[in-house]
């Protein structure tokens, strides 16, 4: 495999720990030792999402998996939930409710704009829902949807908070019990810099009572997280065999976050994503998102006039080794996709992509 700089939306570069602790040997998944390991995943998750939740876990299979779990969990046949559409992966979370018999409704706003409180109270008004569905990081877009304020317009209205976090856990603050989301997920090859594989999830008090009282058993019975959740929880009874390897990844990868400190990562990644905009200014580029919603971890550059993208994107891979991405959706051929994660996102990194993208440039 060639040595490639994957500064695209992800997965990201593993961090040299991580790659080295994918490679201990394996125990059982029910070995006292590994069990012990599943304790201080769950320790290091908490801290990272800052949350106290106890169903606090890593789905075994990619960011998609713990999507579908929330969704899964959460809907029974009729139910209403309200999802916020400003991207991609809002059209996803559509997709996936509609499987499990939900009664969808949706706001919307153009790929790379957030929506506001008083745009979200109008249609929890109208709607009612169970449940609300936003994205805190669109993936497609580079657009942080703000989300302080929203679980308080969620409990006057009487429904969960479900909040994707695939591409901000790690990367971008985020307080899942102070802004008082209910059903939350993510991945782990995103800002964690580990290998695609898991993904992250945590449920609230309110949305284990939630799946707890359903009147009928979850769709899915291999994301039923009052099944997996005996497995994880004290009970330690079997369901499924988990990827032990990829726990060894991603324990090394939350202890990197715990090392150097949430905070310090958030400012990392916030001082050399302005280190990338203002490379791409000099160069006479804009950005797609507004600065006060921009993604540290993910930008979506507009693709100047009279240049051909993808032959720059080709250009980058194959005579650079750096990948970056092309628009996704609605944004396909309009920008480029950029991601400065975890383990990548460093002052060097920056340097060397916009170095390339002159010379790829100036042909």
């Amino acid at each position: 495999m060639p040595p490639r700089l994957l500064l695209g939306p992800g997965p990201s570069n593993a961090h040299p720990r991580v790659l080295s602790a994918l490679g201990m040997a394996q125990v059982g998944h029910l070995d006292p030792t590994f069990i012990t390991l599943m304790n201080e995943v769950q320790t290091l998750l908490r801290y990272a999402w800052q949350t106290d939740n106890q169903l606090t876990i890593p789905v075994s299979g990619t960011g998609s998996a713990a999507m579908e779990a929330t969704v899964a969990n959460g809907i029974e046949q009729g139910d209403k939930i309200l999802i916020g559409i400003n991207g991609y992966f809002g059209h996803r979370l559509v997709d996936m409710a509609s499987r499990y018999g939900a009664e969808i409704a949706t706001i919307e706003k153009a790929w790379g704009e957030v929506f506001t409180l008083d745009e979200l109270r109008e249609k929890l008004a109208e709607v009612r829902p169970k449940i609300l569905a936003l994205v805190h990081a669109e993936t497609s877009t580079g657009a942080r949807q703000p989300l302080e304020g929203v679980a308080q317009l969620c409990r006057e209205y009487d429904c969960l908070l479900l909040v994707d976090t695939v591409t901000s856990l790690g990367g971008v603050p985020l307080f899942v019990d102070e802004w008082g989301i209910d059903l939350c997920y993510s991945g782990t090859q995103k800002a964690l810099s580990c290998p695609p594989g898991l993904s992250p999830l945590t449920f609230s008090e309110r949305a284990r009572e939630m799946v707890a009282n359903r009147s009928s058993k979850v769709g899915n019975w291999y994301l039923d997280m009052s099944l997996v959740g005996k497995y994880w929880g004290s009970e330690r009874t079997y369901h499924h065999t988990a990827p032990i390897n990829m726990n060894y990844g991603l324990r090394e990868a939350l202890r990197l976050i715990a090392e150097e400190g949430l905070a310090e990562r958030w400012q990392r990644h916030q001082e050399n994503a302005e280190l990338f905009w203002d490379g791409l200014a000099e160069m006479g580029i804009d950005c797609h998102v507004a600065k006060e919603h921009r993604l540290p971890t993910l930008t979506t550059v507009k693709i100047p006039s009279g240049v051909d993208g993808k032959a720059v994107v080709g250009a980058l891979r194959d005579d650079f080794n750096i990948e970056i991405a092309g628009g996704l959706g609605e944004l396909g051929g309009k920008v480029w996709r950029v991601g400065l994660m975890g383990y990548n996102s460093r002052p060097e990194n920056v340097a060397r992509l916009l170095d390339a993208m002159r010379r790829v440039m100036k042909r």
